[in-house]
């Protein structure tokens, strides 16, 4: 490993702070961002993105651990601390400069890849919505390990009949085995955000037969929009739902959150790839 300055030197030397625009908060502990890094399991020399890397905090853990990084960040004020990254690892890292949400990462990977970032929390449900969905599975991605707020960390591994299950559960769960990995302290962050923050590993798993995606993210969406009304009320406006609830022996008098991922699954594919938009 090639001699750095503490992080706390490389923020002061290009007068970097927090934005809260961006959801920024940064993490000093070496100890802890190794850690982080090591959720994965073995990194030596496979590829993996991080967003947001800010100064590069995880980052230097990454390549301690052996990754190849791609590091995707918004926040030009901390590209030229990046950059002094990347040249201390010209082969190891690459640094771009953009809005992680606009970019196609298969795309920009080209091989098989790892997620592990510290995710700017006004962007992180939108990230891991887009990185669960679509039709094309088992992923490009081999795992994610992502910093979130604990509520939404909790809300992805939630079980049924709990207050935190709901639509985000069910899309972590049906195909991937998400787990609670850490719970990371709000003092360990410069600044202290106003929550605490937890670590989610997601590992994919084989998807169930004959049930499209899109449609299982429709009946989630119309089922846990109104969660506190009865299935046959806060599914009626969506084409063949209520018939697949019937044909799957599901009662529309439950409410979404009585209903396993199982049986959402189940319904999904009884109404089809139906054309939903």
């Amino acid at each position: 490993m090639p001699d750095l300055p503490p992080l706390r030197q490389v923020i002061a030397t290009h007068g970097l702070s927090a934005s809260k625009a961006l959801g920024q908060n940064f993490l000093f502990d070496e100890q802890l961002l190794d850690r982080i890094a090591a959720i994965p399991g073995d990194l030596h020399d496979h590829a993996v993105l991080e967003i947001g890397p800010g100064p590069g905090g995880l980052t230097r853990a990454l390549l301690r651990a052996g990754a190849r990084v791609t590091a995707i960040e918004r926040d030009s004020r901390c590209i030229p601390a990046l950059a002094e990254l990347q040249e201390a690892f010209p082969d190891r890292l690459r640094v771009l400069e953009g809005d992680a949400l606009a970019l196609d990462h298969a795309q920009l990977m080209g091989e098989p890849f790892a997620v592990a970032a510290n995710l700017p929390y006004n962007i992180g449900t939108l990230l891991f919505t887009r990185w669960m969905g679509g039709e094309h599975w088992p992923p490009d991605w081999t795992s994610l390990t992502l910093m979130f707020q604990q509520e939404v960390a909790q809300r992805i591994v939630a079980r049924p009949d709990t207050s935190a299950y709901g639509r985000l559960a069910v899309l972590a769960q049906w195909r991937a085995v998400p787990k609670l990995a850490m719970k990371v302290h709000r003092s360990a962050f410069t600044p202290p955000p106003k929550v605490m923050s937890a670590i989610v590993h997601v590992e994919p798993r084989e998807a169930p037969s004959g049930v499209s995606a899109r449609v299982l993210e429709r009946l989630t969406e119309a089922a846990f929009g109104q969660r506190r009304k009865m299935l046959r009320q806060s599914l009626k406006g969506l084409p063949g739902a209520l018939p697949a609830l019937e044909s799957c022996g599901i009662e529309s008098t439950r409410r979404a959150e009585t209903l396993t991922v199982e049986e959402f699954v189940a319904v999904a594919r009884a109404m089809g790839d139906q054309k939903i938009t």
